[in-house]
């Protein structure tokens, strides 16, 4: 699974907006990602599964395996919910 293209993630004033462009311009509404959330983004430009993103997410921070899972799931849930998610 990946990112839709039309979804560039930028920095505006500290804060890290994805914004949507040409075909995607129609999606209706604003999403911010903190720390973890912009690392999943990040790694979703490419290709990626639910087993790679939690070994990158073990990887990169100190957090229980069981929580990084869990907290992987939701994000995933809350981009399928907005389909911004090619499978």
């Amino acid at each position: 699974m990946k990112i839709k293209p039309g979804f560039i993630l930028r920095d505006i004033d500290g804060q890290s907006v994805v914004i949507p462009v040409g075909a995607a311009a129609r999606f209706n509404g604003m999403i911010t990602l903190r720390g973890t959330g912009k690392f999943l983004w990040t790694q979703l430009q490419s290709d990626q599964t639910e087993q790679t993103l939690l070994a990158a997410v073990l990887a990169t921070y100190e957090v229980p395996e069981e929580t990084a899972a869990a907290d992987i799931q939701n994000f995933l849930i809350a981009l399928r919910d907005a389909e911004l998610l090619c499978e």
